[in-house]
């Protein structure tokens, strides 16, 4: 007896803000869901939203680098061709 093949399903994702408060999730704009409707959720923990701990740490990512090394990671950071791969040959 030959079965179907599984018909392929294809998620949906969606990314928002939103808090935790008094045991519920509550996001910060309308997400655009619908009511009554169940979701899996993946939450990743934004932070306290202290603007200037996220500039420090960028700061030291040049710790101890000279400015010409600077320059030189600034000048691979904006070169796009290093984004994308090349198919093997």
């Amino acid at each position: 007896m030959a079965t179907k093949p599984r018909k392929k399903e294809s998620a949906t994702f969606r990314v928002f803000e939103a808090v935790f408060e008094d045991g519920v999730l509550r996001p910060l704009q309308d997400p655009g869901l619908a009511e009554h409707h169940r979701f899996a959720v993946q939450v990743q923990e934004l932070g306290a939203g202290d603007p200037g701990s996220g500039l420090a740490a960028w700061h030291e990512v040049y710790e101890g680098l000279s400015e010409d090394d600077v320059a030189e990671v600034e000048a691979m950071a904006l070169d796009r061709s290093r984004f994308s791969r090349e198919d093997p040959e």
